[in-house]
């Protein structure tokens, strides 16, 4: 079931999305060579402690998880794309971070990420998040009311088939409100004018997320989170929560 959210509801949302922005980029800002992702995790932590907010992701525990999970945000470093476990692994000059984070204030819920790179930057690292963040916003844009799910996945499909990048439809986006995770999936890919017609009250996370190589096979780590790329492709992961409105699509994860 797709449950609308209210102008009054939409806007409890944006105050979620606001810590979690605040959080990602506090985490951006403290990240640095020789920093360990556990440190990472403790100051995306401390945002969420001070604004009352609670973590989306602490104690999660999904069907394919064997353990219920330890953090406040996935840390995910190069070859590793989606769900990685903050660990005492300390950053090195170059690595690319994957960071994703999730809170709930008053039991409202928003979810984002950002990809960046620590130190000195590769240009390829640098385009694949570039093409990975041009396919978020061409996602986003396809968010409007009357428009199919399959327009979203659509947009995002093209961006990465364009930049030759690998793609993996296993995960993808997600409804969103009072629960981390709800209906309607989100893929990353699709066909214009088929899936659900959008209509305004509707709340999505809409995350893309590429590899850098062709492949889009995924092994996880023996942490039973991490996702890695099979062929050791570097990744990146761009994620923003989206309410769909009358007056076109407002992203709800900015600061």
């Amino acid at each position: 079931m797709v449950d609308l959210k209210t102008t009054a509801e939409i806007e409890q949302m944006r105050a979620a999305g606001r810590v979690v922005a605040t959080a990602l980029g506090a985490v951006k800002k403290h990240a640095a060579v020789g920093v360990s992702l556990l440190e990472l995790d403790g100051v995306a932590r401390e945002v969420l402690r001070s604004a009352g907010a609670a973590s989306l992701f602490e104690g999660y525990q999904p069907g394919f998880a064997d353990s219920p999970f330890s953090g406040v945000i996935c840390t995910s470093v190069n070859d590793g794309v989606l769900h990685g476990l903050p660990s005492d692994e300390r950053l090195a000059d170059g690595d690319l971070l994957n960071v994703d984070c999730g809170a709930s204030i008053e039991g409202w819920c928003a979810d984002a990420a950002t990809s960046f790179v620590v130190g000195t930057p590769r240009a390829e690292d640098l385009e694949l998040i570039a093409t990975t963040e041009q396919a978020l916003a061409a996602g986003i844009a396809a968010a409007v009311p009357g428009a199919r799910l399959g327009d979203i996945g659509a947009a995002i499909s093209e961006v990465g088939q364009k930049a030759g990048v690998g793609t993996n439809l296993d995960f993808g986006g997600h409804g969103i409100g009072r629960r981390m995770h709800e209906d309607p999936h989100v893929p990353n890919a699709g066909r214009p004018g088929r899936g659900l017609k959008l209509r305004a009250g509707h709340v999505i996370a809409i995350e893309p997320w590429f590899w850098s190589g062709p492949g889009s096979v995924y092994v996880i780590d023996d942490d039973g989170w991490t996702l890695r790329s099979a062929d050791h492709t570097r990744g990146a992961h761009a994620e923003h929560t989206v309410a769909i409105t009358e007056e076109g699509p407002q992203i709800l994860t900015l600061p």
